[in-house]
């Protein structure tokens, strides 16, 4: 795949410390908090565990963000890799209370998270008054160390009560959805837009019964930073790759990337530009009980929405005339 640039190293050590910190976080600091236990320092993690029973529920209310972790030079880096951008489309009244479908989900959903979890894309002042929380697996959130780093972000549980409440607070609260879920990573391969979509209406529900704005939002770039090695169905990879989700709640893909050496092929993305649209907000009547066919009539209005927002930019962030959004 061609890339617009050659990222510096330093760039690539950026990026690669967004993973890199959580593999350490899970396979050292962790296992070494289990040993300390059994030394003279056992007091300091015997509090630490302590704290994480009392603060075991703090994921599923509102969590708790740092600006000062949002605001490090590293993300700017790590933007600056590909590089990513955030597109306004129309102002978001602080008054009001958000649902944000992401999409699509990619590899590794990288726009999203430089554009929502930190300040690198300089979202606070471009949506003043609005607090951005994106939503990702809850089980996430009960490893120790790893649910501390990824609240200071402003990453929230995708649970049911954890939205419910954000949704119930504010306002200016935005909670993001990346709604194809893990499923839509195996769609992300490059110079297609296929989305999983027209039977998540859970989260239509959700914004009707607390009468939440829905916006959509489209990354163009987002599926074309990693190459995929799709499988067929019959096949004993793909049947592994469902057993690999049904244990860890997510797929085991098989991609490749650029290396540190121009040409070669390795696991760091293509530096391809990243922009996320954010479209125009579609307002919802609050209904604690809407029936089915209130909730088909908003989510019809929502793809709608997303396929007007798609239309309008894809031509001005790499893809053809007749490129279409399919909707799976």
């Amino acid at each position: 795949m061609p890339c617009s640039k050659q990222p510096n190293h330093f760039q690539s050590l950026m990026l690669l410390q967004w993973p890199l910190t959580y593999l350490t976080m899970f396979l050292i600091l962790q296992p070494l908090f289990i040993y300390l236990l059994f030394t003279s320092l056992w007091p300091l993690p015997a509090l630490y565990f302590v704290w994480l029973f009392l603060d075991w529920k703090t994921p599923e209310r509102g969590g708790r963000r740092s600006a000062w972790v949002r605001n490090w030079s590293v993300w700017t880096h790590f933007r600056d890799y590909f590089p990513i951008t955030i597109l306004k489309t129309k102002d978001l009244s602080p008054e009001h209370n958000y649902l944000m479908g992401v999409h699509p989900h990619g590899l590794l959903t990288f726009g999203a998270f430089c554009n929502f979890c930190t300040e690198a894309t300089d979202f606070s002042k471009i949506f003043p008054g609005i607090t951005p929380h994106l939503a990702t697996l809850s089980w996430f959130f009960k490893i120790p160390l790893i649910r501390d780093y990824l609240m200071a972000k402003g990453v929230c549980s995708v649970s049911q009560p954890a939205i419910d409440y954000l949704l119930s607070h504010g306002p200016g609260n935005l909670v993001g959805i990346v709604v194809g879920g893990v499923g839509e990573a195996l769609q992300s391969v490059p110079n297609t837009t296929n989305l999983i979509l027209q039977k998540r209406k859970g989260f239509v529900r959700t914004a009707l019964q607390h009468g939440a704005h829905l916006v959509p939002t489209f990354t163009f770039g987002e599926t074309e930073v990693y190459e995929q090695v799709l499988f067929h169905k019959d096949s004993q990879m793909y049947k592994f790759q469902n057993w690999f989700r049904g244990i860890f709640g997510f797929y085991f893909c098989v991609f490749y990337g650029r290396s540190f050496r121009q040409g070669a092929i390795g696991l760091l993305p293509y530096a391809w530009p990243i922009i996320t649209v954010v479209g125009e907000p579609l307002p919802l009547p609050k209904i604690e009980k809407p029936s089915q066919e209130i909730v088909d009539k908003y989510h019809a209005l929502y793809m709608h929405a997303l396929q007007k927002l798609f239309d309008q930019h894809k031509t001005l962030y790499g893809g053809s005339e007749t490129q279409e959004l399919v909707f799976l």
